[in-house]
């Protein structure tokens, strides 16, 4: 058997698997210990772990195969795979397990330093300096899980702010040029999505400072003019012209669950939390692990069916779980369709990941 072959070829098909597997399994787990009683084994409430395993374990699973995956387009070297990704699957397994042993939680910071130390070894060799950005919120998840294990939940929101800065930021690269490019091959003189610019830069600065104000405490009225400009930057996108194609409706679907969230924060809204986890975070990241999973193994860009379940599952999810915040029936509805929602991607998705017969091809539209 060849290491580097198949499920050790990229950095997607690893962790996109077991990142939504996990997610599949973490929540119903969370709900029996939450809704009935259930006894965690480790040292957290159910509360606390839940929060850390969606931030710290899905969260960075995500993050470690998108970033994997891109930084060989970024810099023309050779993808991480082989015993090094192994090795890399293999600490944040081993961090997963450590969460639920008193006493071990620390084993949980080992995966995202050697992460940090790969990527930025990556971005380094290849003199990639302009994403840079990347490795300085692998730092901030880093530092925000430290913070966590040091007893200073305020590493959560360091954590979930961070995860919701690379949305904005990364969605900002992909959702326009996606669209932009699907629309000059399908929509022939149709308007095209603004080009980035001025205003572009100032709603993510904007969103970058309140973002960070949110995290230290302060006032939450800047995330909401920070979501009211995302929602400006998303409104230039076109993205109702892309009714037709699940795979690009859903990028933008999950760019306006961000923008939304924001505006609740910032007005304080109980439902605000959820709407940037479960909306902006649970859409966006399985738009883009079913878009990567399709073009990265050379298949069609297209939906199926199954595909378009996906997202209308962790579409009322993420509905449900901001109409029930103090409901134990709409919440536990909520999590049986988060749960469908990652589990229907593993069923649909995990052959195709593991396989070996496939050439990579082009996750663009």
């Amino acid at each position: 058997m060849n290491i580097e072959s198949g499920l050790w070829s990229r950095g997607f098909r690893p962790f996109f698997l077991l990142g939504a597997a996990w997610a599949a399994i973490a929540v119903p787990v969370w709900l029996a210990a939450y809704v009935h009683g259930y006894t965690l084994r480790g040292a957290l409430p159910p509360m606390l772990w839940h929060a850390h395993e969606m931030v710290y374990g899905f969260g960075m699973a995500a993050v470690a195969g998108f970033l994997l995956t891109a930084i060989p387009n970024w810099t023309g070297r050779l993808p991480v795979r082989g015993a090094a990704l192994a090795g890399l699957v293999v600490l944040w397994l081993a961090g997963r397990v450590a969460m639920l042993v008193p006493g071990a939680g620390l084993v949980d910071l080992a995966f995202c330093a050697a992460l940090i130390a790969v990527v930025a070894r990556e971005i380094v060799a290849g003199g990639n300096w302009r994403n840079l950005p990347m490795l300085a919120a692998l730092a901030l998840l880093f530092a925000g899980n430290v913070l966590f294990h040091l007893g200073e939940f305020a590493g959560l929101r360091l954590g979930i702010a961070t995860l919701l800065m690379l949305i904005a930021l990364v969605g900002g690269r992909i959702v326009p040029s996606f669209t932009r490019n699907w629309m000059m091959k399908f929509r022939r003189g149709a308007l095209l999505p603004a080009p980035e610019g001025a205003f572009d830069r100032a709603a993510l600065l904007v969103t970058l400072l309140a973002l960070a104000a949110w995290v230290i405490g302060a006032a939450a009225l800047p995330l909401a003019f920070a979501g009211l400009a995302l929602a400006v930057r998303l409104a230039r996108w076109r993205g109702l012209a892309t009714w037709r194609d699940p795979l690009l409706l859903v990028l933008h679907a999950g760019y306006g669950w961000l923008a939304l969230g924001l505006v609740l924060a910032g007005l304080e809204a109980p439902a605000a939390l959820h709407a940037l986890t479960v909306g902006a975070i649970g859409t966006m990241t399985l738009a883009v692990m079913t878009r990567a999973s399709l073009g990265h193994t050379g298949r069609p860009l297209a939906a199926d069916r199954a595909t378009v379940a996906i997202y209308l599952l962790i579409t009322a999810a993420a509905l449900l779980r901001v109409a029930g915040a103090q409901s134990i029936l709409l919440l536990s509805a909520s999590g049986l369709a988060w749960t469908a929602a990652f589990g229907l991607f593993v069923l649909r998705y995990g052959r195709l990941l593991v396989d070996a017969g496939q050439k990579p091809g082009l996750a663009g539209p």
